[in-house]
């Protein structure tokens, strides 16, 4: 099944539809969302509103991009390490 993206201010307004009453099952099946990804939106965007809710997905693409860096950076360090060590053991 393809998998299908939602904007921001459509995971609003589906969060808002929720909070309003509209029974889960309808709201899933006009969505055509699992239930699971419901759940999973509400605890992580339950009273945001759009703006917040850009600026928090803003927020963890940077993190995601930060943590790669850090991670790189250990990994040629860590092969910085390896190399010089390989090199002065050549010389004892």
């Amino acid at each position: 099944m393809k998998r299908k993206r939602f904007s921001v201010e459509q995971i609003v307004a589906v969060l808002k539809q929720a909070e309003i009453g509209v029974p889960v099952a309808e709201l899933i099946r006009q969505v055509g969302i699992t239930e699971q990804t419901l759940y999973r939106w509400k605890k992580q965007y339950k009273g945001l509103e759009t703006d917040q809710v850009r600026q928090f997905k803003q927020l963890q693409e940077e993190n995601g991009r930060l943590k790669r860096l850090v991670a790189e950076l250990t990994l040629d360090k860590v092969r910085d390490c390896r190399n010089i060590t390989a090199t002065r053991s050549g010389y004892d």
